[in-house]
């Protein structure tokens, strides 16, 4: 994958996941899903809010890998492992646009 292919599909997938975490936030605000009155329902709701936050946290940590990429691609080093130096081949960021790392390196953590 090219470095101007990576960023735009980078760009595509961090909008996307924007998107994501407004609508989880929202959730966990309760805006459309007020918590209801019966103390068993709530419960409920409550458990649910454990599942929101590792969402946000899971969407938070891969919006922060998308952007760390993207200032790879601006310093000119996105195909470059960060471990060995050797270059990360295409294929790898095709199945994952922001690694960092090799699939020797990546095989070895």
């Amino acid at each position: 994958m090219k470095s101007h292919e990576a960023k735009a599909l980078l760009l595509a997938k961090k909008e996307e996941l924007a998107r994501r975490v407004a609508a989880v936030e929202a959730d966990i605000r309760r805006q459309k899903d007020p918590l209801v009155q019966d103390a068993a329902d709530q419960a409920i709701q409550k458990e649910n809010d454990a599942v929101l936050d590792a969402l946000d946290a899971e969407i938070r940590a891969e919006l922060r890998d998308i952007e760390h990429a993207l200032e790879r691609i601006e310093m000119g080093n996105y195909h470059i492992c960060s471990h060995c130096g050797a270059t990360i081949s295409e294929e790898r960021h095709a199945a994952l646009p922001y690694t960092t790392v090799c699939v020797h390196c990546a095989n070895k953590l």
